[in-house]
């Protein structure tokens, strides 16, 4: 499904003509498509239709009101990583009930709140973490529903800086240990060991290392009941990759078709946590070129957004499509798309080939949807962009645009500096 798609030689999203919305609104400005969030929700679910399952959206991908809203209306949960995402999907209108809350840094108040909001998990990272959620819960006058996140040492082939599931990584608790750590709660008086969260990483291309995972952690929930433990509940975590770049990815029915005859048996209810899957491909950044400039060796597409507005060609050096919003018929050539911000760093595509732009031509970084917004920034003191919804032939802005009071509303200069 295509739902960036060009109709004579403009670029549409669903039956909107983007440039239309770019003279509208401005640049840069994130678009999303209301067809695709649906869509891609839909497709999960249908997937998992023989089994229990509750997908709890991962909220870091894209945290805002109207997603989160879209897929509570369809059913979905959320799957949180700190008390202001715990905010977001209680004022987005999910459930408490479907809200899992994950993360290795949890903070007392932020487990106070969960627990007052009677959030349906607590995936623990570690036993002092357990402790503490103990703790809370009996000053709270609370039984906390647990799982824990084992790490099953499985590689998944992806970028280091998105792999979760290795004995190096920061996340989870190693599996030859996370026995004891079962073992160890009966002794707790305000946690109920419900559940087992395993999520190995994100941008997952390939079946096999999920498959493996699933298969450790099947086993590992037989070797926990044996304790007599009860385990009801397993969170698989996320991580289905998109292609970015021409790859193969997976769709949610081949992940079903490869996973459910393990999960089945268990007897389960089992939890899911998509997040990329579900809006990268669904979103996009819309900017406007700037100005170009040719040194010796180099020429470059200076456009107005930048790694404020999207780190991911920065940090990991990721792919993303750019597509000019009225195609024109000229010559190629390798050129650099650089943003406005202070740094080197500063780029969505080096050496890349595309047809010769002018100022004031628009341009789509694709597939923009998932940790584009989310992982934005104040830096260099630019206000954050607008956020625009398109529902079949209509929009609407889902987040105005900052101005220069919204950087400084918070600040204060003290009394000696007047």
């Amino acid at each position: 499904m295509d739902i960036f798609h060009d109709v004579t030689n403009q670029l549409y999203c669903e039956e909107v003509p983007v440039s239309k919305i770019a003279f509208e609104v401005g640049t840069p400005f994130y678009l999303y498509s209301y067809r695709s969030l649906t869509s891609q929700f839909k497709a999960y679910d249908a997937a998992f239709q023989d089994i229990p399952h509750l997908i709890c959206y991962a909220v870091k991908a894209n945290s805002n009101l109207a997603i989160l809203k879209t897929f509570g209306k369809m059913g979905g949960g959320a799957d949180i990583v700190s008390g202001g995402e715990l905010f977001r999907s209680l004022r987005a209108g999910i459930p408490s009930e479907k809200i899992v809350f994950a993360g290795v840094g949890k903070m007392r108040g932020e487990i106070a709140s969960a627990l007052r909001t009677g959030i349906y998990l607590m995936n623990v990272e570690s036993f002092q973490e357990l402790q503490l959620i103990d703790e809370v819960a009996k000053s709270e006058r609370k039984t906390a529903p647990v799982a824990i996140r084992v790490n099953p040492s499985i590689d998944p082939m992806t970028h280091p800086y998105i792999s979760t599931g290795m004995k190096e990584s920061k996340f989870g608790i190693d599996m030859e240990e996370a026995l004891e750590v079962y073992l160890e709660a009966k002794s707790l008086t305000h946690v109920k060991m419900i559940g087992v969260h395993q999520h190995i990483g994100s941008q997952l291309t390939e079946l096999a290392p999920f498959v493996e995972a699933i298969k450790k952690v099947a086993e590992f929930i037989q070797k926990v009941r044996s304790h007599d433990i009860h385990i009801s509940v397993l969170d698989i975590g996320g991580g289905l990759g998109i292609p970015y770049e021409g790859e193969s990815a997976p769709s949610p029915s081949e992940m079903a078709a490869a996973i459910i005859p393990i999960l089945k048996p268990l007897g389960c209810r089992i939890i899911l946590e998509p997040g990329r899957s579900l809006v990268g491909k669904s979103g996009s950044l819309i900017s406007r070129v700037l100005y170009t400039k040719t040194s010796s060796d180099r020429s470059f597409v200076v456009v107005d957004a930048g790694m404020s507005e999207l780190i991911r060609p920065s940090l990991y050096q990721a792919y993303h499509e750019i597509r000019p919003l009225v195609q024109a018929d000229r010559p190629f050539k390798k050129v650099d798309v650089v943003g406005p911000v202070c740094e080197s760093g500063d780029f969505f595509a080096k050496e890349r080939e595309m047809g010769e732009l002018y100022p004031g031509e628009y341009l789509a970084i694709m597939d923009a949807g998932a940790y584009g917004f989310s992982m934005s920034s104040h830096y260099n003191s630019r206000p954050n962009v607008p956020e625009v919804l398109v529902n079949g032939s209509h929009f609407s802005v889902i987040r105005e645009r900052e101005d220069f009071e919204d950087l400084v509303r918070r600040e204060k200069i003290p009394p000696f500096l007047t």
